[in-house]
């Protein structure tokens, strides 16, 4: 991973910090469908690519929760019902900085990377917390205990 310092604080863009394999499914998905290719993945989220309709949406786990709480039927309800469209994307250069901004303005927690007019990769709340963590500046002091 590539860091520049700036004013003493390191910096890193969006594209050494996201996923470069994203998940796509169709509309037409189940809920249930949706959630098993997440969870064999361990990812919170999938891209819902649509090929009758214009642009892309984000399908979350929460989306998933919220439906199955309000009591509907995983196997019934569809990725196209319950998919985000109005979606902020984030570019690869944007800083993590900017996509955790982005991210709490918006009140989500992955952006969908987009570099022209092609999906780059999906970044979460996730990533932005690993890269953090991996900085020296970041590590925890190790704990002294008392002889």
């Amino acid at each position: 991973m590539h860091k520049r310092r700036n004013q003493g604080v390191l910096l890193v863009n969006v594209r050494e910090g996201m996923s470069h394999l994203v998940l796509t499914i169709g509309p037409a998905h189940t809920l249930r469908q949706a959630a098993r290719m997440m969870a064999a993945r361990h990812i919170g989220a999938a891209v819902v690519i649509d090929q009758e309709h214009a642009g892309i949406g984000i399908l979350t786990e929460r989306d998933i929760l919220n439906s199955v709480a309000a009591g509907e039927d995983p196997d019934a309800e569809l990725a196209a019902q319950h998919r985000t469209e109005e979606l902020t994307y984030a570019s690869p250069d944007w800083s993590l900085e900017d996509a955790a901004a982005a991210m709490v303005r918006g009140g989500f927690r992955h952006l969908i990377v987009v570099e022209g007019h092609d999906v780059a990769g999906l970044l979460s709340m996730r990533d932005i917390v690993r890269c953090w963590t991996s900085t020296p500046a970041a590590q925890p002091e190790p704990a002294v205990t008392p002889a």
